[in-house]
């Protein structure tokens, strides 16, 4: 039994922290609406009051919250994990963030007595849920080997794939990947739709071939209903595609298509679709085409 303060319980964080209670640790969470803490609670966990609250006897201290300034602030903030978790504490960030500001966060956690692996995930809200995340880790070998119980817990594949910030680099290639596949999608639903084809059929079969994708096998039924709730928003997807191009502008790397589809998400996201899942990129694609369905779609 590990004592964990999990902070972030969103879309994401929620479903974690409770798999984590479930599995018989000691899990104090925290977030910024406590009504987000119910799950947990009711799980055998515990709501924290504020940030020092959740962590002050935590061996392991979880973060999980939506962007590279709000990771900085819980961690390195006035009243954050640094200036209130226990000397030695192993933190775990999950959060999709820059790479550079882990890195950073990193030598201010070694420069505190603390540990700290960058460790976000893939697989969206059903992934968080069925607990079967996909988890890139990055930090020393020896962190990953005491955190490996706790990714088990909530991850399906987990991969040791660098030091601090390889694991923030790896999510942002995986998020070009994702974008770029959900785009392609859409358009192909599109042009089905526009010929008169059994789309669902023809998505069946797509699907079976080398067409076929996570992407395809989770986002079907929004694209096909035009539901939208968001299990990953495009906001936040807006958020990792500019982490994607400026990365690779830093690297001196050429991403054509990726440099696209971050225009076409951010496109979406000047269109009043930020708070949609990111398959309402399909929106954008039907706008392009002058069709009248995007304007009826649900979120």
């Amino acid at each position: 039994m590990t004592n964990i303060a999990f902070i972030g319980l969103g879309i994401m964080g929620s479903p974690m922290a409770v798999h984590l209670a479930n599995a018989g640790h000691q899990v104090a969470g925290y977030n910024l609406d406590p009504e987000r803490a119910k799950p947990l609670v009711e799980a055998g966990g515990r709501a924290a009051a504020s940030i020092a609250d959740a962590v002050r006897d935590a061996d392991v201290v979880c973060v999980m919250v939506p962007d590279s300034p709000d990771v900085e602030l819980v961690l390195a903030g006035p009243d954050g994990v640094f200036q209130n978790a226990q000397t030695g504490a192993l933190v775990i960030d999950f959060s999709s963030i820059r790479p550079d500001v882990t890195i950073d966060l990193a030598a201010q956690a070694k420069a505190n007595g603390f540990r700290l692996l960058d460790a976000p995930v893939s697989g969206g809200e059903a992934g968080a849920r069925n607990a079967a995340l996909s988890i890139m880790v990055g930090g020393s070998e020896e962190d990953f080997r005491t955190a490996k119980p706790l990714f088990d817990v909530v991850g399906k594949t987990v991969v040791h794939v660098g030091g601090n910030g390889a694991g923030q680099t790896v999510k942002a290639a995986n998020q070009l990947i994702v974008a770029a596949n959900i785009q392609a999608v859409s358009e192909a639903v599109v042009f089905l739709e526009a010929y008169g084809v059994d789309t669902k059929a023809a998505l069946e079969v797509l699907g079976g071939g080398l067409a076929g994708s996570a992407v395809l096998n989770q986002k079907t039924e929004n694209l096909l209903s035009r539901s939208f709730e968001p299990g990953f928003r495009i906001d936040l997807h807006h958020k990792d595609m500019g982490i994607v191009t400026a990365a690779a502008r830093e690297a001196g790397v050429v991403i054509p298509l990726g440099a696209l589809v971050a225009q076409l998400v951010a496109s979406a996201r000047a269109n009043g679709d930020g708070g949609l899942d990111h398959s309402a990129l399909l929106r954008g694609v039907e706008r392009l085409s002058g069709s009248a369905g995007s304007q009826g779609a649900t979120s």
